[in-house]
């Protein structure tokens, strides 16, 4: 009886002056405490910026349909007055936006307008230059092709795209005096509300409007055709800056979904992480007391 008592007191002593079992765990505890917290707040933000982005999807799709009738127009001149396709430089006009945080947007068309300038059999001139809406396509397309950029715009749909916005580009690039035979605009095609696709908008110049036997057997004034050509050029523009602002859009809600649902599977997994070690904590200064007091 007197060997258990003592050693009963040797246990509380060594106990008592050691550092606490749970010394460890209170502090992985309070660690995930602060990331429950820091991952709570960010589904906070994913989840308003979903409800943010779906509002402007529904602006931005009526916007697209009414930018469409641009681009029917086009394709019906263009149907009409088949130009013949001999030219090697060609100038891309890359389409997408500045902003952040919508999925793969920007990479798709810079990844479409990388594998036109990979293919070896197209008969493409690889010095045709490129020019380039929005910061985010610019960044990547600087790394891949950076002697081919000539001419870069930003700021331009910010809002809902305008035709006032495509007028002044499809000017600043006539004015830009760059030399090309054809042009190409690479943009985001809107399929549904939850996928989209690279696509590319073939645009007649004005030397292949005039050249077309559908315009040659007229006689026109030499303004026609430029005149043609030039508005030609700002109603493509328009009409593939209005998709791309609504696949933007949907790919922004799409990718505030995802993040939002990841976000609650972490709290799930942090809460219960959370719980077993607190559990764990109770347990062990369970164990201590009861040490203790049978030591006692």
């Amino acid at each position: 009886m007197l060997a258990r008592r003592t050693l009963g007191r040797i246990a509380s002593q060594s106990t008592l002056g050691a550092a606490p079992a749970g010394a460890r765990n209170m502090a992985t505890l309070r660690e995930i405490e602060l990331r429950l917290k820091s991952v709570r707040n960010i589904e906070k933000i994913t989840k308003s910026m979903k409800m943010i982005a779906s509002t402007k999807l529904n602006k931005a799709q009526r916007a697209m349909q009414a930018g469409k009738q641009y681009g029917i127009a086009n394709a019906e001149v263009f149907e009409n007055s088949p130009a013949e396709q001999s030219s090697k430089r060609k100038l891309f006009i890359v389409i997408s936006s500045d902003k952040g945080l919508c999925g793969g947007i920007h990479s798709s068309v810079t990844k479409a307008t990388r594998r036109i300038f990979a293919e070896k059999d197209s008969g493409l001139d690889h010095d045709s230059p490129i020019m380039v809406i929005g910061d985010k396509p610019k960044a990547q397309l600087a790394r891949a092709l950076p002697k081919n950029l000539t001419l870069t715009f930003n700021q331009i749909g910010r809002d809902i795209p305008t035709f006032a916005d495509a007028a002044g580009v499809a000017d600043l690039i006539i004015k830009s005096g760059v030399k090309y035979d054809s042009i190409a605009i690479v943009y985001n095609k809107f399929v549904t509300a939850i996928s989209y696709e690279s696509a590319v908008m073939e645009v007649e110049t004005e030397e292949s409007l005039k050249n077309s036997p559908g315009f040659k057997a007229y006689e026109m004034e030499d303004d026609v055709t430029k005149d043609l050509a030039e508005f030609s050029l700002a109603n493509a523009i328009y009409a593939t800056l209005v998709e791309g602002h609504a696949c933007e859009q949907s790919a922004r809600r799409n990718a505030m979904d995802n993040a939002s649902k990841n976000a609650l599977d972490m709290i799930g997994k942090l809460q219960m992480q959370y719980n077993r070690g607190r559990q764990a904590s109770i347990t062990n200064e369970l164990v201590d007391i009861i040490t203790g007091a049978s030591a006692l």
